[in-house]
């Protein structure tokens, strides 16, 4: 029984790397070849073979919310306010069945605050590849949108990019850096991708995720943190109520926000517009010691200290929150 089984397998591995051979020439032999170790195995599919070999798309896959909480609630540093949002939103989106609309997603907060690092953790716990994965797609405003005279391209090249994506995996991932930097007009040309239907000329985007990621709305985060602490509050007494609505009203009037005037807030199409608060100083040496984790060095407090006292810190007087976050940790370690 044993020797049959291994033989099953020997033939269908044999067969496939036969039929990878021939690939770039002739598909309907790969059809054949696939087909045949199938039918020698007795239970190995078509799609079960070439999905161990190469990314697929299941859209039937599970979200492991216990992973991503544990790398949410280890990997994020000072941001209670994102955890908690990203997790329930994300967790309720993909345990629904048949969600009504695509889960969007609007980030907003300084540099360094650990806005690209979550959509970093959200794509790798969607899709194995994470940002190098087939299905998460990254734009970037101030390299693939560059020129405010070509919006309209822009905006029918981005319609085309999504649709043709979207029809190829439902649950694509679709992540807008630098939003702030983005040409007023260009995110609307999306809007009927985020809205209330079914389908859109015969494609359904109910299961796909976007994601945007702004600095815009950060003076506003750090107004509110502020007067939190000058009242004697703690960090983790804000809440989402205390800056989503100032959030929304103020990206919808700041004509640098990528957002101005969009239909996407007119409509209430953006389901969370998620704050990350400015970092303190003891935040950055958890910053600091999760990259020397990452590189494999015994955690030298000494140098976790050095490392932080070289970033500088505002308000003038106060000193409370790092102006770069934690964004020039890396480079700054170089040094030690």
């Amino acid at each position: 029984m044993l020797r049959a089984g291994w033989l099953r397998g020997a033939a269908a591995l044999a067969l496939l790397l036969a039929a990878r051979v021939v690939a770039a020439f002739e598909p309907i032999t790969v059809g054949l070849a696939i087909g045949a170790a199938s039918a020698i195995t007795g239970y190995l599919s078509y799609n079960d073979i070439y999905c161990r070999f190469a990314e697929c798309c299941r859209e039937e896959r599970p979200l492991n919310a216990s992973a991503l909480k544990l790398d949410l609630e280890e990997k994020l540093f000072g941001q209670h306010l994102a955890t908690e949002v990203i997790f329930k939103a994300l967790t309720g989106f993909r345990n629904n069945k048949n969600p009504k609309k695509p889960l969007t997603l609007s980030l907003h907060g300084w540099a360094g605050t650990g806005k690209n690092f979550v959509s970093q953790i959200v794509a790798e716990n969607l899709h194995p590849k994470g940002l190098k994965s087939n299905f998460v797609h990254l734009f970037v405003s101030t390299l693939h949108f560059p020129h405010e005279q070509k919006i309209k391209l822009y905006q029918d090249q981005l319609q085309k990019w999504i649709r043709g994506n979207v029809s190829a995996c439902a649950n694509s991932v679709f992540i807008f850096d630098e939003m702030d930097k983005l040409h007023p007009g260009i995110i609307d040309a999306i809007k009927p991708f985020l809205d209330y239907y079914e389908q859109v000329d015969g494609v359904s985007y109910r299961k796909a995720i976007f994601i945007f990621l702004s600095n815009a709305g950060g003076d506003l985060i750090t107004k509110t943190a502020l007067d939190f602490w000058r009242a004697g509050r703690k960090r983790e007494d804000i809440q989402l109520k205390d800056l989503e609505p100032v959030l929304s009203v103020g990206v919808f009037n700041n004509k640098h926000s990528g957002l101005w005037h969009s239909g996407l807030i007119d409509k209430n199409l953006i389901d969370y517009f998620i704050p990350f608060l400015p970092l303190e100083y003891r935040h950055v040496k958890m910053c600091v010691r999760a990259e020397m984790r990452a590189r494999g060095s015994a955690i030298d407090e000494d140098i976790v200290t050095r490392v932080a006292e070289e970033m500088t810190f505002f308000p003038r007087d106060e000193k409370i929150y790092s102006d770069k976050g934690c964004k020039t940790v890396q480079s700054r370690l170089d040094f030690h």
